[in-house]
């Protein structure tokens, strides 16, 4: 059995598209979410992407949006699957999300084993009004019954696929790739 690459097939997002989409997204979370909010990264890209959609939000409404990030490492249901030695970068909110919307933000929503394990550390935390998703990309092909309220590109894609998000905080740069498993 030979080792797999993954080769790209095309870009989906590049740096403009990204900042668009975050424009975009905030504007559609301020006039259909009320004031109560808490913008919620999950770890890794979506803290960075949470930071991003917090100042829009900031801007747009004229004061600071609260937020924070999770680390889910211990929440999920296969970690004794994918990590040896898991790393832990910890979790951190500013505020009480009690009686708050929670924008919980990710890159790619897949599964949704992510966005389960997510929901079930911010319930430690306490009990919100409501919890919203906002992802990057939506591929499909979920294995749990969650969909994101918001999302910036909704693609269908094959087992065979990957969606790469990288965004310039943790990986130089701020794109979405669209690759292909290949036998190397």
């Amino acid at each position: 059995m030979g080792s797999e690459t993954l080769k790209k097939i095309k870009t989906l997002m590049d740096a403009t598209d990204l900042a668009k989409v975050l424009q975009d997204v905030a504007q559609q979370i301020h006039k259909r979410e009320p004031t109560d909010l808490v913008i919620v990264g999950i770890q890794t890209r979506g803290v960075p992407l949470a930071q991003r959609l917090r100042q829009h939000l900031s801007q747009i409404r004229g004061t600071d949006i609260p937020g924070g990030s999770l680390d889910i490492t211990f929440y999920r249901d296969d970690l004794t699957r994918i990590h040896r030695v898991p790393v832990v970068k910890g979790s951190q909110l500013d505020v009480s999300i009690e009686d708050r919307i929670v924008v919980l933000v990710d890159d790619v929503l897949y599964t949704g084993r992510t966005v389960r394990a997510a929901m079930d550390e911010l319930l430690d935390y306490g009990r919100p009004k409501a919890i919203r998703l906002f992802v990057l990309v939506d591929r499909g092909l979920r294995e749990l019954p969650i969909c994101a309220d918001y999302t910036g590109l909704k693609i269908q894609t094959t087992p065979n696929q990957v969606v790469e998000a990288r965004v310039q905080e943790v990986d130089g740069r701020d794109e979405v790739l669209l690759l292909e498993k290949v036998e190397a």
